[in-house]
């Protein structure tokens, strides 16, 4: 069944009768999505799993939304529907880059980072980042949250182990327990999960919006790195001077980045064929960990 009649049956069969057709929207991997366009309401945003889920990725989705506005002031669409197949939101505009819009989005991450600081790392459900469930256990210690819950927990994936050798693993577990030497010791926030350069919009009037969303409260730099590793236009620059001068960020920030972006490195490796380039970026970045040939000391 193709997409747009996919959704135009499960959006008739959740009550949005007045659906008349489905334009379908491109450029997602992980689920079918499309504009509802409606007899005399206001055409939304609908998106469904081609398969029947028994999650509540959607839901977990629409309260990361809803999250993000309430408590960190991000603009984002209004939910109207959210059920376990499928998630209907108010319809947003695609962007604009400019360095001006990029300076606006600065100061609203910035302003989510800083006005939601403090506390555990975690969230009171589970996400998802792409397919697969983002455990957001409750932890008190950053380092311990961010290397048991965001990068080892991908170590017994078959696609992990299949890129990875031995030695790749051992590095991983090395480079984990050697975090708190590696990165600054940094509050928990709210953080969007998946902040890369696609899941920024544009508002009808033009300003910045985000969606699809992977909440949880840990470092705020795993949404910056998230927006710097991944390809984003070159307008993108003026975030990272707004953003860094609005929260104080020190002159290292871009060498940690490689380090911070090893979730997305091993998440997409986890889930996606081909991986895009992934698995040769995680290598990389784990090779000074690695242990040469007759060396037994810790790299």
């Amino acid at each position: 069944m193709s997409t747009p009649d996919l959704l135009l049956r499960r959006l008739h069969d959740a009550g949005l009768t007045d659906v008349a057709r489905v334009e379908e929207v491109h450029g997602g991997v992980v689920a079918a999505a499309g504009l509802a366009h409606r007899g005399s309401s206001p055409t939304v945003f609908a998106k469904t799993s081609p398969r029947p889920r028994e999650d509540d990725m959607f839901v977990a989705e629409a309260d990361g939304l809803q999250s993000l506005r309430d408590l960190g002031g991000i603009r984002t669409p209004d939910v109207h529907l959210a059920t376990r197949d499928l998630l209907v939101l108010e319809a947003l505009q695609p962007r604009i880059d400019t360095p001006m819009f990029w300076e606006r989005l600065a100061h609203d991450v910035a302003h989510l980072h800083t006005s939601t600081a403090g506390g555990p790392f975690g969230w009171h459900r589970t996400t998802w980042l792409g397919l697969e469930p983002q455990d957001n256990t409750w932890e008190d210690d950053g380092f311990e949250f961010f290397a048991r819950r965001r990068l080892l927990r991908w170590l017994p994936e078959p696609r992990v182990r299949a890129a990875l050798d031995d030695a790749d693993r051992d590095a991983l577990e090395r480079l984990c327990a050697r975090l708190p030497e590696l990165l600054p010791e940094r509050p928990s926030c709210l953080t969007h999960g998946d902040l890369w350069s696609s899941n920024v919009v544009a508002t009808a009037d033009g300003g910045p919006a985000l969606v699809d969303p992977a909440v949880s409260r840990t470092w705020a730099e795993v949404d910056v790195a998230m927006l710097w590793s991944e390809p984003r236009p070159p307008e993108s620059d003026r975030f990272f001077d707004v953003y860094a001068e609005v929260t104080g960020l020190d002159i290292g920030w871009r060498a940690r980045m490689p380090l911070l972006y090893l979730r997305q490195n091993l998440a997409v490796v986890a889930q996606f064929v081909p991986d895009w380039g992934h698995a040769d970026m995680l290598r990389a970045v784990l090779a000074p960990f690695r242990r040469s040939p007759g060396v037994t000391a810790t790299a």
